[in-house]
């Protein structure tokens, strides 16, 4: 199961929350729903070199709030917050709201982040660079970063070969059957010369043990949370507890043994 279904899709009330949080009666859900999907792909044509990881839709009573996480907010933001303010413009006009909120938060390891990763391997294939040089740049700074895994798939007429295959990288551990493993997961694809190239990447961050926050807008979560000190913590306990029972039982057993 865990191999055929969306990561993201399948953690969802677990440990991942909801990019869009409204409630829809029978009667207008679908109308919000083709918003929604209006309102992103507007975006991320319109901010095609921001670097936007995800973009988180909120309705109340009249307004409309997005947030927009992304690795560079200087080039949404503008000068003076210029660009936001017609961005913002834009979209009242594109969803016939008369208020409409912008966030933009920050992700401070890019590297960690699915949809940045497979964007960045899709602009360097399209600029003619080795696809197998730029899926191991990629996964050697996800490593760097403190990733426990990465795991790259590329499909299509890899190189410009005449038959399409696909071809899969991966470091570490991607366990996408325990739920409670946070694995990032995004799916890009790059236009080349030689048709589309398929681009699918999977990102461990490590365990969530304690509850977490669903909210995708929570600042402690998967972006800039502690997840290194949390693993790093978890796996000394591990290797002091591992240690103890080795040496009881190591001790043990040679002393039945010379007994």
């Amino acid at each position: 199961m865990g191999q055929k279904t969306n990561p993201i899709g399948a953690r969802l009330g677990i440990i991942r929350g909801w990019e869009s949080n409204w409630f829809g009666s029978k009667k207008d859900y679908s109308t919000k729903l083709i918003e929604d999907h209006k309102i992103r792909t507007y975006l991320m044509a319109r901010i095609n070199k921001g670097g936007i990881s995800k973009i988180v839709i909120e309705r109340t009573l009249g307004k409309l709030i997005i947030t927009i996480h992304t690795s560079k907010p200087g080039i949404i933001i503008g000068k003076g917050g210029n660009e936001v303010d017609r961005i913002k413009e834009e979209l009242k006009k594109l969803t016939g709201k008369d208020d409409v909120q912008i966030n933009i938060l920050e992700i401070r390891r890019p590297e960690l982040d699915a949809n940045i990763v497979a964007d960045t391997i899709a602009k360097q294939i399209e600029n003619r660079i080795n696809y197998k040089r730029a899926i191991k740049m990629a996964i050697a700074s996800a490593l760097r970063m403190g990733a426990e895994g990465i795991k790259v798939k590329v499909s299509g007429r890899l190189g410009g070969a005449e038959i399409a295959r696909s071809e899969e990288i991966k470091q570490g551990r991607t366990p996408l059957h325990t739920l409670r493993m946070d694995i990032d997961y995004a799916n890009v694809f790059a236009l080349t010369v030689y048709g589309k190239i398929g681009i699918k990447v999977w990102i461990c961050k490590g365990e969530v043990l304690a509850k977490r926050d669903l909210n995708p807008n929570f600042i402690g979560g998967k972006d800039s949370g502690p997840m290194g000190d949390r693993r790093e913590s978890r796996g000394g306990d591990d290797r002091r507890g591992g240690g103890d029972r080795d040496r009881n039982r190591g001790g043990g057993g040679g002393g039945r043994r010379r007994g």
